[in-house]
């Protein structure tokens, strides 16, 4: 009673949390409340088990609710269930000794139980408002349903499409990466970062940092490049989530400088708390403190005082913190000042999310009944969806279909439900979201006849897909040859109008530990594709991946290609929207797709060199292989629509730019086709001399339009010398005067240009 008595008249004492909270009281109340922490408590705030039921062989988080009634833990992740939730922080409020609450994350990546399409398609929609949008009925849901925090948004740039987790990130550009980030942040948090209500969750930007640039694509691999490269073609997205106000960052497993980065004091003191002035708290990935171990930087206990010296303040799964710090502050290998420090980010991070207020703010039943997969929240997602899918082809304007035909749906992917989230969906009910053929079904409309059959198998290996569950997903490996299954989809092509193919790779072959050294489409679907073209039969593409993906053979014979990459528990039916042109396909690349994987890395924003010449030939000297071209099949910012769209010249209001003024560029967009269409108008810049070797060109603004059939549009940029900047050989952020040019256009590859000089 006493413990309580002493929180309710401190609480009492604060501003109400409905309008936000107040930096001075929540510093008097935390201070106040660290005073009567003991040493275990404190270290306990920094321990962050799962609810017990994973077999770590890192921690041990066997008797949880022990744990938890002696103040050894600060939060959970990854429970599911309010009134699981509600019962785990009765506990932690009623049963321990100051009654501290718990913070409960999970990885709501794209969605809870109303699932988006994943990051790297959602990114595709040049959408910031959708995007917000996205995050912030994510949190509603996921809120319902007892959680306050999420390890969302992934921030990582990559340019290595083997890499299985680029599905979970931005793509390739920085500038981008760091729109996007800060617009998931203020889905999740608000605009404001206040957490007012119970529908704002506290958000934690990762992995920090250089996780997607791992050697060779391989997942937990060594990372290694120079901090030039960091400071200007990697940090950006992280830095981005900090300024938007992110509550918590999360730590990534590889090496920075030959040193863990959960271990990296550079990393996580001098940029990230330093630099940059990140006010939020730093946690460990999963098991990311143990991990160092097989580093080989020593034992538990070694490691978890490294970690905490860098400035790591929790520690996921591993319990290094909670079973070694208090021996290593008797031994001097760390101070009393780094353990309040971390817990008092922790503490913050609670006193924000209003929790201390209310334990029980985020744990309200009846939300959950009423706030989840409801009708408003499915019908943004199919919109959000169906904007995301990119139009690769479309020879001989095959897309979008008509009405009163016969289509035969055929493919490993077009009767499946669990493979249409995508991965990292670890709240949907799997079974729940339509089918390909359904989808089509409910948009052909009656006088249509939609015919199925499987093809294939995803593969041609009968050990991965019989062995290949994930989240509860299970392959469904069809026991018939594969001539017996092609020949089911050729029996029912041949009378068919049109082939639609859904093929491609299922949800779990992206993701985390889900790299590939093969990223062209499976060897027996490809078989089948073939076939299916042979029928003479028009066929359209509908493509499902979570990555780039090889497709010259493709590109070159199916007339018509749809990356719908996973489009979300209502992907099925945006599919259908776009296939017969209700959605006008909008979407547009965010990473370049190479022609062979020995192109790999392939980005837009590369370092000019002597050699090869400016030229996309195939000849000797013109390029680095000599079985290869050097450009890539689709570049970044690509995407075809049912309109054309023309674009005038760039026009400059001055060919000269001070230090302290700004250029207007503009050009005329115009929508020349039949079908009213939306394009994203990408602005690219070019440092044509520099101190240091400067990329082919930037992007730096970029802006979403509509345009009725027969419209043109004026889109204008402003150019000041601040988005000029750039970090020079001695890290020095920097606007070097000299000329510029300025590139305009629907892609990185097919743009109009001019030219100013900076002053």
């Amino acid at each position: 009673m006493k413990k309580l008595l002493i929180l309710f008249f401190a609480i009492i004492a604060i501003l109400p949390l409905s309008a936000g909270y107040n930096q001075a009281e929540m510093d008097r109340f935390i201070t106040d409340l660290m005073s009567q922490m003991t040493l275990e408590e404190k270290i306990g705030q920094m321990n962050l088990p799962s609810d017990g039921d994973i077999i770590t062989g890192l921690g041990d988080n066997s008797n949880i609710t022990g744990k938890i009634k002696q103040s050894y833990v600060g939060g959970m992740f990854n429970i599911k269930g309010v009134e699981k939730i509600r019962e785990i922080q009765r506990i932690a409020v009623e049963e321990s000794r100051l009654g501290i609450p718990l913070l409960f994350g999970m990885d709501v990546i794209h969605g809870y139980e109303t699932v988006f399409p994943i990051p790297l398609g959602l990114a595709c929609t040049w959408n910031m408002e959708a995007i917000r949008e996205s995050a912030q009925i994510a949190a509603t849901e996921a809120s319902a349903d007892g959680i306050c925090w999420t390890f969302s948004p992934m921030v990582d740039i990559c340019r290595d499409p083997r890499w299985g987790r680029i599905s979970e990130g931005n793509g390739e550009d920085p500038f981008l990466g760091g729109q996007i980030a800060k617009a998931m942040i203020r889905g999740y948090q608000g605009e404001d970062n206040l957490f007012a209500t119970n529908k704002q969750i506290m958000s934690c930007a990762k992995h920090f940092a250089l996780y997607g640039a791992s050697e060779a694509g391989r997942d937990y691999n060594t990372v290694d490049m120079s901090r030039l490269s960091m400071y200007n073609d990697y940090f950006y997205p992280y830095q981005a989530a900090v300024e938007a106000g992110v509550g918590s960052m999360m730590a990534s497993f590889n090496v920075v400088d030959g040193i863990p980065a959960h271990g990296n004091k550079w990393l996580l003191t001098d940029v990230l708390r330093d630099q940059w002035n990140f006010r939020g708290f730093t946690v460990t990935d999963y098991g990311g403190i143990g991990e160092m171990m097989s580093h080989g930087l020593g034992d538990l206990q070694t490691v978890s005082a490294l970690a905490l010296n860098a400035g790591l303040d929790m520690d996921m799964v591993s319990e290094g913190y909670l079973n070694t710090l208090q021996k290593s502050l008797e031994e001097g290998k760390v101070t009393e000042d780094q353990i309040d420090r971390a817990c008092r980010y922790i503490l913050e991070a609670k006193y924000k999310l209003g929790l201390f207020e209310d334990p029980y703010k985020y744990c309200d039943p009846s939300r959950a009944k009423k706030e989840i997969y409801t009708p408003e929240h499915r019908a943004i997602a199919c919109k959000t969806a169906a904007e995301s899918f990119v139009l690769l082809k479309n020879e001989g304007n095959i897309l979008p279909l008509s009405g009163n035909k016969t289509i035969a749906v055929v493919g490993p992917l077009a009767n499946t439900r669990s493979n249409m989230p995508g991965t990292w969906s670890v709240a949907v009910d799997l079974n729940a979201p339509a089918t390909v053929v359904e989808g089509i079904k409910a948009v052909a409309g009656e006088k249509s006849t939609v015919l199925y059959a499987k093809g294939s198998n995803l593969t041609s290996d009968p050990v991965l897909e019989e062995n290949s569950t994930v989240f509860g997903r299970s392959l469904h490996r069809d026991n018939r040859s594969e001539e017996e299954l092609r020949n089911e989809a050729l029996a029912i092509a041949v009378g068919a109008d049109v082939i639609v193919a859904a093929i491609g790779e299922s949800s779990e072959m992206s993701g985390e530990s889900s790299s590939r050294t093969d990223i062209s489409i499976p060897d027996v679907q490809q078989r089948l594709l073939k076939e299916l073209l042979k029928t003479g039969k028009p066929v359209v593409l509908v493509l499902f991946t979570g990555r780039p993906l090889t497709l010259v053979w493709e590109n070159e014979n199916v007339p018509a290609i749809l990356n719908v990459w996973f489009g979300g528990s209502e992907a099925a039916h945006a599919i259908g929207d776009v296939l017969f042109g209700k959605v006008n396909p909008s979407g547009k690349l965010v990473t370049t797709f190479p022609r062979s994987v020995g192109q790999i890395p392939l980005y837009y924003n590369h370092f000019m060199t002597g050699r090869p010449v400016a030229d996309n030939g195939f000849e000797k000297y013109r390029s680095n292989y000599l079985d290869e071209k050097n450009a890539p099949l689709y570049p970044f910012g690509y995407g075809l629509s049912y309109t054309q769209f023309s674009y005038s010249d760039v026009k400059l209001s001055s060919t000269r730019l001070s230090g302290n003024g700004k250029i207007t560029v503009s050009v005329t967009v115009t929508n020349n086709g039949k079908y009213d269409g939306k394009e994203v108008v990408q602005l690219y810049i070019r440092d044509l001399v520099g101190s240091i070797t400067r990329p082919l060109k930037e992007l730096k603004g970029f802006e979403k339009i509509s345009l009725k059939a027969g419209e043109s549009k004026v889109v204008n940029f402003t150019i000041q010398p601040e988005m000029l900047k750039f970090y020079n050989y001695n890290l020095e952020y920097v606007w070097e005067p000299g000329e510029f040019e300025v590139m305009i256009g629907g892609n990185s590859r097919d743009v109009s240009s001019a030219r100013f000089i900076l002053q």
